[in-house]
């Protein structure tokens, strides 16, 4: 079997089990994740031996989020060089696996391209190469993200001068979606630590729950004040002037600032604007794709309708390890399930990267951004 899973963690204070690690037990090497399918129940790794294996976990959101999934793709094609794989093909088959998030297919590309620059050296040094560039990649997301938590608090508290602010955030980006502490949530965090943090409103985000699965459960590790609401409730607490943000992460950015993010995001940005409101997207720089145009452009991954059909539970420990699902629709009902929705630039008053804002969100300001980014890199 190339999945295993490591014993479980419990108890309280921050997640203590890292998202994603290089492992080298005696069995040999593997990509370990903590399953996120099993959370809020239990913090469980998933040891990943093979590239299947990596391909299963990414598919089945065992691991997902933008930068996150960078990160493995990076760790992914180092696990098929010291395993003495198929690069190019095992490369392939990780960057495809989730066709919205732009980060897989950077990280897969940045460790190839270290594997092959090593080549000459021989196999090993050119494995030595890419996991290298996947431990570079890992260390560097860390750094982005406490970035983005400064920039993203500075911002909040210039929008919102004098406020303890009350923020509303879908989906997950914290710590589970990054080598660090995260997108949207960091700046959360970030506010909570400065004792400027009113009030997190988490969105539930259907259909598979990672508001209510994950980001609860993060915010309830660091002692955040959260509440949990459905998504059809956003509405009625904009309305009741309970809401001073909105941050969220993003899985891809085009190059007008289109912004493509769990879908759900779309309507938060209208009814954000109605009610004026800051809608703030945070994101590190590589989520910036400038070879997709425009929103339009944007695949965005279609799911399958199981998912809405029927309640996924989270799996715990049993036979099989197997989800429990109990169906609420009739049988052979059809259902729509986009992944993701995308909200245009008009709708962003700010996009947050590690090497700052850009507001208003341009085509533009976002060329000058990844420009003082390619700067910053080669000084």
């Amino acid at each position: 079997m190339a999945d295993q899973y490591a014993q479980s963690h419990e108890g309280g204070g921050r997640i203590r089990t890292p998202s994603i690690r290089w492992g080298e037990p005696p069995e040999g090497p593997a990509v370990v994740l903590l399953d996120q399918t099993r959370l809020p129940s239990e913090e469980a790794e998933l040891a990943c031996k093979d590239v299947p294996a990596l391909v299963r976990a990414i598919r089945s959101l065992a691991v997902r989020g933008a930068p996150l999934l960078g990160i493995t793709g990076a760790y992914g094609v180092a696990l098929a060089a010291v395993r003495g794989e198929d690069v190019d093909e095992a490369a392939e088959a990780i960057a495809t696996a989730r066709p919205t998030a732009v980060n897989l297919g950077r990280g897969v590309r940045r460790a190839h391209a270290a594997y092959r620059a090593a080549g000459g050296a021989g196999q090993a040094e050119a494995a030595a190469a890419a996991l290298a560039e996947a431990k570079a990649l890992h260390a560097e997301d860390a750094e982005a993200s406490r970035r983005m938590a400064g920039h993203g608090l500075a911002l909040l508290d210039e929008l919102l001068p004098g406020n303890r602010h009350r923020l509303l955030t879908h989906c997950n980006t914290g710590a589970l979606v990054s080598g660090g502490e995260g997108t949207a949530l960091a700046v959360a965090i970030a506010a909570h630590r400065a004792g400027r943090l009113r009030r997190l409103w988490v969105d539930e985000t259907r259909p598979l729950l990672q508001g209510a699965r994950l980001t609860a459960y993060e915010a309830a590790r660091h002692g955040m004040p959260y509440t949990l609401l459905v998504d059809n409730a956003a509405g009625s607490l904009f309305a009741a002037g309970e809401v001073d943000a909105v941050v969220i992460g993003a899985d891809r950015i085009a190059a007008d600032g289109s912004v493509a993010n769990k879908v759900g995001s779309y309507p938060l940005a209208v009814l954000a604007r109605y009610h004026h409101v800051p809608f703030l997207v945070v994101a590190p720089v590589t989520t910036v794709d400038p070879d997709t145009p425009d929103g339009a452009s944007i695949e965005v991954e279609q799911r399958a309708g199981q998912e809405v059909t029927e309640f996924m539970a989270p799996r715990v420990r049993g036979v099989g390890g197997v989800s429990e699902s109990r169906s609420v629709a009739p049988a052979g009902t059809q259902a729509y399930n986009p992944a993701f929705d995308v909200t245009p630039p008009e709708l962003v008053t700010a996009i947050v990267t590690e090497y700052g804002a850009v507001s208003p969100v341009t085509t533009d300001g976002l060329v000058e951004l990844c420009a003082r980014s390619r700067q910053v890199t080669m000084s």
